[in-house]
């Protein structure tokens, strides 16, 4: 169990920090990169639940988004289970190359599998897509956009160690990526979806 008594140490004033070994490396490591940008999508799927949460409210729900009622629902559990996963993931991402604790349980493929069925569940109600989505709508899927991005750096950063950091992590990633993209158009209301028009087909003025 962990156990944090004190966050203020002072032990990173330095520009170090601690891996979970206790291994000591500059806070500039691509290994603390990898789990700080996790750490942030995290962070950014907390903003997309607040926002779930918020538009749940009778009193301030938008009413184009009243039919997702139950699509919110459903997608604040599946955000849920992936909050805590990311935290499994980065953990894991802080340990040194082949020091993961015996006592510390890792991801498997599972993880990534549920990603992929609950995409295409997600998928059955939806239209296939004649252009790219531009990354706005309500403030869920807008969220989610910057999520999807943010998990996207994460694997970019995981690749660059590719050969100190398990696959199915950069998978998970990969995926977790695709599965924010699907669930921003799941959760898309009334308001429908903003594509992209190519600069040919553009008119001059044209932000829609």
């Amino acid at each position: 169990m962990v156990r944090i008594t004190k966050v203020h140490t002072g032990g990173g004033d330095g520009g170090e920090t601690s891996l979970v070994d206790g291994t000591r490396v500059g806070k500039e490591n691509p290994r603390v990169g990898v789990y700080g940008t996790i750490d942030e999508a995290n962070s950014a799927i907390g903003i997309v639940r607040a926002e779930i949460s918020r538009l749940k409210n009778p009193g301030v729900a938008d009413e184009s988004l009243q039919p997702l009622g139950d699509r919110l629902i459903e997608a604040d559990n599946m955000l849920g289970i992936i909050q805590q996963e990311l935290f499994d993931v980065g953990a894991e991402c802080a340990c040194p190359p082949g020091g993961v604790p015996e006592q510390m349980s890792v991801i498997g493929t599972e993880a990534g599998d549920r990603l992929v069925e609950e995409m295409d569940y997600m998928l059955e109600d939806l239209e296939p897509l004649s252009s790219f989505i531009l990354p706005t709508g309500n403030p869920v899927v807008a969220s989610l956009h910057m999520a999807r991005t943010i998990v996207r750096r994460a694997e970019r950063e995981a690749c660059a160690l590719r050969e100190e950091i398990r696959s199915d992590i950069i998978s998970y990633l990969n995926r977790l990526s695709d599965h924010c993209f699907v669930l921003a158009r799941w959760l898309t209301g009334e308001e429908g979806e903003s594509l992209w028009t190519p600069l040919g087909k553009r008119k001059l003025g044209d932000h829609s």
